[in-house]
């Protein structure tokens, strides 16, 4: 299967986007101090599940960047 240009551009830039933005997300979650991540130190529900919501962002955003980067890869070789 092929992917126009447009449509690997726009995976390869969600891939960045999503660590750009998950990344500045838990710096933000692990400096916390309104009590929603930490209770006295001990992390929270609240902070698992955005930690994992993280994760599997992190994973997702970086399958979608990498389709993205071999689509473009794939266009290169062919033109």
């Amino acid at each position: 299967m092929k992917l126009s240009r447009p449509l690997s551009w726009f995976l390869l830039a969600f891939g960045v986007w999503s660590w750009i933005i998950w990344v500045t997300f838990v710096k933000n979650l692990v400096k916390d101090s309104s009590g929603l991540a930490f209770d006295h130190g001990n992390p929270t529900a609240y902070f698992w599940v955005h930690l994992a919501l993280a994760v599997v962002s992190f994973v997702l955003g970086t399958v979608i960047g990498v389709i993205g980067l071999r689509g473009l890869r794939a266009l290169r070789r062919t033109s």
